[in-house]
């Protein structure tokens, strides 16, 4: 594969508009799994961008594979794209070798986590994981479980586990996964990375999302404030329906800034305030601007005809899903609170 940026989003956005016709995402809404649209996104080796070519992947600049999940938000592609290049890219950090289908990266929950026993040369892992995204149609899990004070990483292939179907309100598959199994040895090493840069991981890949599905937002907004004509002239032409168009455009830019941040931090690694900033102004963004939008469209853009629907529903989910904006806002607070007021302005500028 090609690794100039121009080529592979090109090929993608191509792809990505072929997959994402309004049939295909109300079948995906529906529960339906798209198993074509899934084999094709593996053909073009999405999943692998963000792995590194040492680990098998394709040397893909990281800033530019993140761009393919702002991407996929942007066309509302109901496929765990995200979630399996960045669940890829954490197994080959731990050294384990990418395969094919979709992988999950479980965190797990700080108030429940997974355990992780020793059985002379294998181990037993057991738990729940709630709210897996796309649970039932994981290939492999990538499991986060505490042996004696150290953070592993468990691979358990499909089978290992059962699950109790829930969807978010965009009909994407959030199950509850019920594990019990006993895995060899090499299923299981040591996580090269802290917790917390496994739980803000998600926090990342949803403010990418945002960013995607409101710029789609925005242009689908503006389009129809000119198409729709009221009392003899476009809606466009009303100033506060103009007044509403540019809070949504200034929405839009600040999602794509936090998207911004949030894939350098990822990228970089370390410090994950720069992510917890990053989702709780992108969540708040999505919740203004879906709300205008709606506020413009009026009625036909709560009917399941109209596709206006699948990219607010998105948009509701990813505010929610990977912590919501008081959970992230609490963190960020927490933070500078414990740093002092002599750190804040250090810390605001260093972002």
């Amino acid at each position: 594969m090609s690794t100039h940026p121009s080529m592979l989003n090109d090929s993608a956005s191509r792809l990505f508009g072929d997959l994402c016709t309004d049939e295909a995402l109300h079948r995906a809404e529906q529960g339906e799994w798209l198993a074509a649209h899934w084999q094709a996104v593996e053909e073009l080796g999405l999943p692998l961008a963000l792995v590194d070519e040492a680990a098998g992947g394709f040397g893909v600049d990281p800033l530019e594979a993140l761009a393919l999940v702002q991407l996929a938000g942007w066309h509302a592609l109901p496929l765990p794209l995200g979630e399996t290049m960045l669940a890829n890219r954490r197994l080959g950090e731990a050294g384990f070798v990418p395969e094919e289908g979709v992988v999950l990266l479980v965190p797990g929950a700080y108030d429940e986590p997974l355990s992780l026993d020793r059985q002379g040369d294998r181990w037993r892992l057991f738990g729940v994981c709630r709210q897996v995204s796309w649970g039932r149609r994981a290939a492999r899990l990538a499991v986060l479980a505490q042996h004696e004070g150290r953070l592993h990483l468990a691979v358990v292939a499909a089978g290992d586990w059962t699950h109790q179907p829930a969807c978010n309100i965009a009909g994407a598959p959030r199950d509850t996964l019920l594990i019990d199994v006993v895995l060899p040895a090499e299923s299981v090493r040591p996580a090269p990375l802290p917790r917390a840069t496994y739980a803000a991981d998600e926090a990342a890949l949803r403010s990418l999302t945002i960013a995607g599905a409101l710029e789609r937002l925005l242009t689908q907004t503006v389009a129809y404030a000119g198409e729709r004509v009221q009392f003899g002239k476009p809606l466009g032409k009303f100033q506060v329906i103009q007044q509403n168009l540019a809070m949504v455009a200034g929405q839009a830019c600040a999602a794509a800034a936090a998207a911004d941040i949030a894939a350098r931090s990822l990228v970089n690694g370390g410090d994950t305030l720069p992510i917890a900033m990053a989702k709780a102004r992108a969540g708040e963004a999505a919740s203004i601007a879906c709300g205008l939008a709606h506020q413009i469209h009026g009625a036909i853009g709560v009917t399941a005809e109209h596709r206006l629907h699948y990219f607010t529903k998105l948009l509701w989910s990813c505010r929610d899903e990977g912590g919501g904006e008081a959970y992230w806002n609490r963190q960020i607070g927490l933070r500078v609170a414990q740093g002092g007021a002599d750190a804040l302005w250090p810390l605001l500028t260093a972002l």
